[in-house]
């Protein structure tokens, strides 16, 4: 039996110091949140989850509202921080910390939480998900950084290079069977 968990990395949000849990998307970011809809409308979805941050839920709204589910919240799924939320950082150092964090699961910024962590907490959901719709398929409004530290989880290729190389929004098609991941599929196209 093959089940499929469909990654959705959340569309285009302004960042907002501060308003990590509640920063919403930007105007383009709801357009391509139906575009995301769009491209999952002959999919067949039997549930949909979400990171409890708004900006991940948001993009999955309008593919709940097409396919007639709500969307269940998860504090587990919410994004990795690198560092702390209380202080700014270059991107310079944020991007390097992220590099090093794939290479080394036990780094971090101060303040920030560790690749093992994050998975500590958001891979139980995962396994949860793949025993309970076993055989079916399950969306997930995410974020890039700790939707590839859960691709990790399942094949260590996923790291900083792939990564880098999301967009936003994105989809990627994770393919299972007997809770060993089979094949990924990349689903969204670039404009």
């Amino acid at each position: 039996m093959k089940t499929k968990i469909y990654m959705i990395r959340h569309a285009e949000s302004p960042f907002v110091f501060g308003e990590e849990r509640s920063r919403g998307l930007s105007d383009e970011g709801f357009q391509a949140a139906k575009k995301v809809a769009d491209l999952l409308d002959s999919e067949e979805i039997d549930c949909i989850v979400s990171s409890s941050y708004s900006r991940a839920r948001q993009t999955v709204e309008y593919l709940a509202e097409r396919k007639g589910l709500s969307i269940n919240e998860y504090d587990e799924l919410i994004e990795r921080p690198i560092k702390g939320l209380d202080y700014k950082a270059p991107w310079e150092e944020l991007l390097q910390a992220i590099e090093k964090s794939f290479s080394d699961h036990d780094f971090c910024l101060q303040g920030g939480e560790r690749t093992k962590e994050a998975q500590q907490r958001a891979i139980p959901i995962i396994l949860e998900l793949l025993k309970e719709y076993e055989g079916k398929s399950i969306a997930i409004g995410t974020h890039g950084n700790i939707m590839t530290i859960i691709m990790n989880y399942f094949d260590h290729n996923y790291g900083f290079k792939f990564w880098n190389s999301t967009s936003k929004p994105d989809i990627y098609r994770m393919t299972f069977q007997e809770g060993q991941l089979m094949i990924v599929d990349r689903l969204w196209i670039c404009e």
